[in-house]
């Protein structure tokens, strides 16, 4: 074992060093690999190993033949999807939680995975002006929490159903623009596909709160009942806001629960200039926040608040014998709140952002990429060949290309075939639609001019 300790010892230096090379000059990297589908498992197919290799020889295969088939996530011009980046504090505490590989399955099993998760929640929701009532518990990814929201939802409007099943009747309701993970969770507790509903959205791409009244009457009349209804702040394809204070009316007025998804733009409401798109939140139930996409912290870590803890202890409780422990109230097990039972020390990784960072840190970052973005949008809207096809509200720019869908896909396909820069695309009053997401912490006002130097450039061939 020594011997394999020192081996890891000089190889795990040599890897830091590199990591932090890495760290201070990606722009050396295509954002995207250059490859195709099967490459890196037809480079590495073959038959499993039967004898062991040297860490050192491992570390060579990683560069040689995984590094090329990287995608780049912490990029500064990655800028697809949602905003996502890492960050060095994020990364140490990642390695000592691995180095550390505690399980908190329960207050005894590792008391610092179950007080941490408590304190750094703690912190996080004063951050995000939360009543201070509100149960806070970490899980992988959004859709984990969202999954465990309408957990929760089922159980509040049909306490037994935890017991015997749902009877079919409760039916969900959610923006036609509201992220798949929120249908996936309706499926997922078994609620039912046919009784999710997609409520339409206005010319702003936002949930219709008369729409949604329409949607619960008919299901009343049907005689169904409203279980859930889920307000996006910051939606998947143009980062849209629900209005969360009418929706939490109309909700209020069904019984039904609201679920909140701020997956991506919650961490806007950590500004103080932001924070009103997270009014109304007292009323509602649950919300979701994740660290690891606009707040510095390695994938993943989703954050999930509730004010109706006692309904997600009762809906997720189940303690065998060998997992019985202390009674003291303030040993909080986790593994009652939620389905997972082992749980990594993700925690953390979020206590070394905080503390480095500390909100002062954080607040500078987003108000950089919040006025970035709004330069680009104006650049963008000032330019007669573009136009900007939805409300710029946080880091993400939705536009086009004046002219046809096949321009536009072309214009996409060649962006992201440069290895310079990486973009998604939506598709918004049935046009293609290129989006642009700021947020790497790394990313500068001069790497957001130069992907768009890179966008009209390659336009010219595209039309």
């Amino acid at each position: 074992m020594n011997e394999q300790v020192e081996e890891f010892r000089k190889v795990a230096h040599e890897a830091v060093d590199w990591i932090a090379d890495y760290l201070a000059d990606p722009r050396r990297y295509r954002v995207l690999p250059d490859m195709k589908p099967g490459d890196l498992v037809d480079r590495l197919a073959g038959a499993p190993p039967e004898t062991g290799t040297p860490l050192g020889q491992l570390v060579e295969e990683f560069h040689q033949s995984i590094m090329p088939a990287v995608t780049h996530w912490n990029h500064p011009r990655f800028m697809a999807y949602f905003a996502c980046t890492s960050s060095p504090p994020g990364i140490l505490g990642e390695m000592l939680a691995a180095a550390l590989d505690t399980n908190g399955i329960q207050w005894i099993a590792s008391p610092a995975v179950a007080e941490l998760e408590q304190v750094t929640l703690n912190w996080l929701r004063q951050w995000l002006a939360l009543p201070e009532e509100w149960f806070g518990i970490i899980f992988d990814t959004a859709s984990t929490s969202s999954l465990h929201a309408m957990a929760a939802a089922r159980e509040f409007a049909d306490p037994e159903s935890h017991r015997r099943g749902g009877l079919g009747q409760l039916t969900v309701y959610a923006s036609d623009q509201a992220h798949s993970s929120i249908e996936k969770a309706v499926v997922a507790v078994g609620l039912g596909q046919e009784n999710f509903r997609k409520i339409p959205s206005d010319d702003k791409f936002r949930m219709r709160p008369e729409a949604l009244r329409a949607a619960i009457e008919q299901d009343l009349a049907a005689g169904k009942k409203p279980c859930c209804v889920t307000a996006t702040i910051g939606t998947t394809s143009t980062t849209s806001v629900d209005p969360l204070e009418e929706i939490v009316a109309v909700a209020r007025e069904y019984g039904a629960w609201v679920h909140v998804d701020a997956a991506y733009a919650g961490t806007a409401a950590i500004l103080p200039e932001c924070r009103h798109i997270l009014n109304g939140i007292e009323q509602a139930d649950s919300l979701v926040m994740n660290p690891h996409k606009w707040m510095l912290t390695p994938v993943d870590l989703s954050a999930f608040f509730t004010r109706q803890p006692k309904i997600l202890r009762r809906t997720f409780s189940l303690v065998p014998e060998y997992l019985r422990g202390t009674e003291d109230p303030r040993a909080v097990s986790y593994m009652e709140y939620g389905i997972p039972l082992g749980r990594r020390f993700r925690s953390l990784k979020l206590w070394f952002i905080m503390r480095h960072y500390g909100r002062q840190g954080v607040t500078a970052m987003l108000r950089d990429h919040l006025r970035w973005t709004s330069e680009l949008d104006a650049k963008i809207k000032a330019h007669p060949d573009f136009e900007v096809v939805a409300p710029t509200l946080f880091s993400v720019v939705c536009f086009r290309l004046r002219g046809s869908d096949e321009a536009n896909l072309r214009l996409f396909e060649a962006l992201n075939a440069s290895g310079e820069v990486f973009l998604s695309k939506t598709v918004l009053h049935g046009q293609t639609v290129l989006r642009l997401a700021i947020g790497n912490a790394g990313t500068t006002r001069e790497d957001v001019n130069a992907v768009w130097e890179t966008v009209q450039r390659l336009a010219r061939t595209a039309v």
